[in-house]
């Protein structure tokens, strides 16, 4: 069941009040639930002069010193394959007001480029990933948490789609590495962390859920 937050009701429990530093939210939910579509929409709506966006899977682990064979064999779906104390490190330097260097991950050689892309400390900033909310000391910088809950069927018509576009992937590979790692880890780590949602999203993406995150958001904003 959905959880329903009012704009009120969070104006009254922003923990940033007296505070001068970055709203931090967080959004979960599994690999093609939505979560992706659902955060750019409102860093869209509300501007990316005013909201950052930061994914979770910029901080995959490089594995440029492991070899091609060995790097497709790595489980990406476990909390081990994100270098997350990196991006605790980055949100506490936003939070801190000091702009940071986010890594720019290759999905087709496994492999951290040696590019980064600035971000700098907006008065919003949105983590989003698989595994966000998985994760303790990640949570603990967040002050809004969000978890999209898409049936699986959807989920992973969405996922081979992208991966096939986007990564250059093959059916076979999509199918074998969702039956191998995605859906057990989906169930292990990423399906029980809505427990500590304050927003569940049903169905992944849809305006409505964009126009309540979006309020939320302008709502704290004209508290600064």
């Amino acid at each position: 069941m959905a959880i329903d937050i009012t704009v009120s009701d969070a104006h009254h429990r922003w923990p940033t009040d007296g505070e001068d530093r970055p709203l931090i939210i967080g959004m979960a939910g599994g690999s093609g639930s939505g979560k992706t579509t659902i955060a750019e929409a409102v860093v869209e709506t509300v501007g990316e002069d005013l909201v950052s966006l930061i994914k979770h899977d910029a901080y995959y682990r490089d594995l440029g010193h492991v070899g091609l064979e060995d790097r497709i064999k790595v489980n990406f779906d476990h909390p081990d394959s994100l270098e997350t104390e990196l991006l605790i490190e980055h949100l506490q330097a936003l939070r801190a007001g000091r702009s940071i260097e986010r890594p720019v991950y290759d999905f087709s050689t496994h492999t951290r480029t040696d590019r980064t892309v600035r971000i700098d400390p907006e008065r919003v900033v949105i983590i989003e990933g698989i595994l966000v909310l998985a994760e303790p000391e990640l949570r603990e910088l967040m002050d809004l948490r969000i978890y999209v809950d898409t049936d699986s069927d959807l989920r992973l018509l969405r996922r081979l789609q992208r991966d096939l576009i986007e990564r250059g992937r093959t059916v076979e590979s999509v199918i074998d590495q969702y039956l191998s790692t995605v859906r057990p880890m989906h169930l292990q780590f990423v399906e029980i962390s809505k427990r500590y949602a304050d927003l569940i999203v049903p169905e992944g993406y849809n305006p409505g859920v964009v126009g309540t995150v979006t309020s939320l958001i302008r709502d704290f904003l004209a508290t600064r």
